[in-house]
C-alpha cells in the first residue's frame, strides 16, 4: 500500500509540473480546472482530458514537455494516440507576457485575504503577486507561491479562495523550490511584490 501511495503521489507531482509548464500557454479557463481536478484526487480525469484539450487549443510542446506529458499521464490511462497528436513546438514560438507589480485597486482585497491565510503557513516559503496584462489591456492577478510541501493541495486551496472572491479562472502558480521556473514564471517573479512569507521562510530568516 505504501509503495502504491508513493507512486500515485509522484504521478500527481509530475502532473503538477506539467501544468506549471503550461501556464501562460493553455488558457486560464482550462488550466485552473485541470489543477482543481488534480487537487481533488481526480488525476485520471486530467489524463483523459488534457491531451485532447492541448490538441484542440493547438498548444505545442517541446521534446522534454512531451516526454513529461507521456510520463505523467500514461500511467493514469491517457490515450496514447491523443498524446502523440500533440503538436511539436516551433522555434521562437513561445508567447511572451507583460507583467507589472502594482495591483489594480479593485483586486487588492484578494491579496490581503491570501496574506492573512498563508502567512506563517508550514511548508510555504514566499507568496508573491503580479498582474499580467492580457490582450485588450485587461489585467489578471497571478499568485506565485514557493512551497516545499503539499504543492498540489495548496494550489487547489488558493484557487478556491480566489474563486470565492469572484475570480472565475484563478492563476495560481505553486512552485517547488527544486523546480526551475519557466520563462513565464521568471517574468512574473521579476515583476512581483511580496504578499507574505510562510513558516519555512521565517525559520530561515531567524537562523
Amino acid at each position: 500500500m505504501g509503495g502504491a501511495e508513493v507512486a500515485v503521489r509522484e504521478t500527481d507531482l509530475r502532473c503538477h509540473e506539467l501544468l506549471l509548464r503550461l501556464a501562460g500557454r493553455l488558457p486560464d479557463r482550462h488550466l485552473w480546472r485541470f489543477r482543481d481536478w488534480l487537487a481533488g484526487d481526480a488525476a485520471d480525469v486530467v489524463a483523459k482530458m488534457l491531451p485532447g484539450t492541448l490538441v484542440r487549443e493547438r498548444i505545442a510542446l517541446d521534446d522534454a514537455e512531451h516526454q513529461l506529458l507521456a510520463d505523467a499521464l500514461a500511467p493514469l490511462g491517457a490515450d496514447p494516440a491523443m498524446v502523440n497528436a500533440v503538436l511539436p513546438v516551433e522555434p521562437d514560438a513561445v508567447p511572451e507576457h507583460a507583467f507589472r507589480p502594482e495591483p489594480p485597486a479593485s483586486t487588492s482585497s484578494a491579496v490581503l485575504v491570501l496574506g492573512a491565510t498563508l502567512r506563517s503557513r508550514p511548508g510555504v516559503r514566499e507568496v508573491r503577486s503580479s498582474w499580467r496584462r492580457d490582450e485588450g489591456g485587461a489585467t489578471k492577478l497571478v499568485v506565485l507561491v514557493t512551497a516545499s510541501a503539499a504543492v498540489v493541495g495548496l494550489t487547489g486551496e488558493i484557487q478556491r479562495i480566489l474563486r470565492a472572491l469572484g475570480e472565475p479562472a484563478p492563476c495560481v502558480e505553486v512552485l517547488p523550490p527544486e523546480l526551475e521556473p519557466s520563462a513565464y514564471h521568471h517574468a512574473a517573479l521579476a515583476e512581483s511584490v511580496l504578499v507574505c512569507v510562510g513558516a519555512e521562510e521565517l525559520v530561515g530568516r531567524r537562523g
